[in-house]
């Protein structure tokens, strides 16, 4: 029986470096090693792209996830219906590239709901096309928990040694900051302990960034480390968190890339964001943990300037299908 998860890879705003970044990854060896990768996409800007760059790749379209090769040099593509025939664009923000990319991560939700796939790699988005497109969704992690009815789904990024949760993503700096509460804290630790077991890490260690300079200086430079976080910190260790902190956000990252801690809670998007980028930026994925399925995905964004160039690199594409490979049975056991 074939024991490699199959992967369904979206191929994110076809205006983007998504269909290259995809297409080049499936001319890369190490995913058929370990994975059953499947394009949910369309047929278009992949053969455009191929050509472009002069890819090894023949489009393989499949009716169903069942119909597909998965081996090198074949990229099986489950081509969505009823898309705008014209062609697309590069590297511009338009209403029906956006409604595109809606619909390709739809389809990989419906067919991982129904246990055909095993776990979804998505390329890149852009949020202005999904708004020209009437998408009510911000983004990614919006429409993967109303599609799957996930109150809060919970973000992590893996860049080799180092994990990074989020307390808050996609809100304005004040509105993060006052996001910051005991009860929150206290709740995303406990949430971060769960995903790392379920990721196979036993008695994690997590450290919790703190929100001001030097941890707050004990309320001299802001007073969220003594009134909120210390206490989540406390409330979640009496559950049974192995948690510390918080750590001053400078040192704090260094500290878990080292070995020190499993993961770090980091309070708002840029905080852990420039950690793990500055890490390793092509490396960086992003794991969505709480869905009834993984979710894996690359931690950049679309790139227009670069769109339709054939210049971009498919390191962190790559990446994401190996970490949807690597983690997938810890989700549920593999389609046959």
């Amino acid at each position: 029986m074939e024991r490699r998860p199959c992967v369904g890879v979206t191929l994110g705003d076809p205006a983007s470096i998504g269909p290259e970044i995809v297409a080049k990854a499936f001319s890369d060896t190490e995913i058929f090693k370990v994975a059953r990768p499947v394009v949910i996409g369309s047929a278009r800007p992949l053969e455009r792209i191929i050509a472009l760059c002069g890819l090894p790749l023949a489009l393989n379209r499949i009716r169903a996830v069942s119909d597909a090769r998965c081996v090198r040099g074949s990229l099986d593509l489950l081509e969505v219906p009823g898309l705008p025939s014209d062609e697309i664009e590069w590297g511009k923000i338009q209403a029906k590239a956006g409604r595109a990319a809606f619909e390709f991560i739809r389809k990989a939700i419906e067919l991982a709901l129904a246990g055909e796939l095993d776990a979804v790699a998505t390329a890149p988005v852009n949020k202005e096309a999904f708004r020209a497109a009437g998408v009510s969704q911000i983004g990614h992690t919006e429409i993967f928990g109303e599609l799957t009815g996930t109150a809060d789904p919970l973000t992590m990024f893996e860049t080799k040694s180092l994990r990074i949760f989020f307390l808050t993503r996609h809100l304005s700096l004040g509105e993060a900051v006052r996001q910051v509460t005991r009860e929150r804290t206290k709740t995303a630790l406990l949430r971060c302990q769960e995903a790392l077991s379920r990721l196979g890490i036993d008695s994690p260690r997590i450290a919790v960034a703190a929100l001001n300079p030097h941890a707050g200086e004990h309320g001299l430079f802001g007073d969220e480390e003594e009134r909120e976080l210390r206490p989540a910190i406390e409330d979640a260790r009496a559950l049974g968190v192995e948690a510390k902190g918080p750590y001053p956000a400078d040192s704090v990252f260094w500290q878990a890339a080292s070995g020190q801690f499993d993961a770090v809670l980091s309070l708002y998007h840029d905080q852990g964001h420039i950690a793990a980028k500055m890490l390793d930026f092509e490396r960086t994925v992003s794991i969505t943990n709480g869905l009834p399925f993984l979710r894996t995905s690359v931690d950049h964004g679309t790139a227009f300037d670069i769109a339709g160039k054939g210049i971009a690199s498919a390191v962190s594409m790559v990446e994401a299908i190996l970490a949807a490979a690597r983690y997938a049975p810890a989700f549920r056991g593999t389609t046959a």
